[in-house]
């Protein structure tokens, strides 16, 4: 009934588990690999992996100097597929791109090509629910679970229509603007996972300026779990590399199972 990413959440969160799902840059060095499998190890539910875009819409400075220096060191969708391809982390992993990848790809083939790697699913932050409909067909087609956001600005009548179609979870975007660390969680946060919350049960994860295991502990008193990007990928910018990494999200996840 449920896709890999979707019976783990539910099945952690069900346990009464707070949801931590970091988000990883795809060939930002040469370690990348085992960055992702030390944030697995450290705690992570689920991993996220972006695959650099050329222009991305919704990531801030952070993030977007990593997808650059992973694109200036030769990443591409091919070779971060080579790199998932055997990587046993032990939790599912998403990927995290912009759509003109998948559009390039071919939809059947982007899909495939994800799920021949032993990726469960695709998030693709610039495609509008209303537009979706011939990726999410060739998505559930190969068993790729499309995960949907749901933006602050979302009428009421249209975050049931998110909620329906996103698989694996909701991705609740806890404030307008673009990715970023943030010195407070923003209101608008919790006030996302509480709409959602109201009108789904598939787990509710917000992301965008959660940046400290404090935030983290905030937005889990509305939301199912956190997704962690600027504030993990500075360290990696910073040349901390896995262990620095595992020791962040260590914090966080502590910081959840104590908050």
């Amino acid at each position: 009934m449920w896709g890999d990413l979707e019976t783990t959440l539910r099945s952690a969160r069900d346990r009464g588990r707070k949801l931590l799902v970091p988000y990883v840059t795809g060939g930002l060095g040469d370690d990348w690999t085992d960055v992702v499998r030390a944030v697995a190890a450290a705690g992570a539910d689920a991993v996220e992996i972006g695959v650099p875009f050329s222009d991305p819409v919704m990531d801030g400075p952070t993030i977007q100097e990593a997808s650059e220096r992973a694109l200036a060191e030769g990443a591409t969708p091919q070779s971060i597929f080579d790199g998932l391809r055997g990587l046993d982390a032990g939790v599912p992993l998403a990927v995290m791109t912009y759509y003109n990848i998948a559009f390039h790809m071919g939809h059947e083939r982007f899909a495939r090509s994800l799920v021949d790697v032993g990726v469960a699913a695709a998030i693709l932050p610039d495609l509008p629910l209303e537009e979706s409909a011939p990726w999410c067909a060739a998505a559930d087609d190969a068993g790729v679970e499309t995960v949907m956001l749901a933006a602050p600005t979302a009428p009421d009548e249209r975050l049931p229509r998110v909620c329906e179609r996103s698989r694996g979870f909701v991705y609740g975007v806890g404030l307008l603007g673009v990715t970023g660390e943030r010195a407070a969680v923003a209101e608008s946060a919790l006030v996302m996972a509480k709409r959602l919350k109201a009108i789904t049960d598939k787990p509710v994860l917000v992301g965008i300026g959660v940046s400290t295991a404090e935030q983290a502990v905030t937005v889990c008193h509305e939301a199912d779990g956190v997704i962690v990007g600027s504030a993990l990928i500075r360290r990696l910018l910073d040349g901390e590399g896995p262990e620095g990494a595992a020791a962040f999200i260590g914090q966080l996840r502590e910081g959840l199972d104590n908050g």
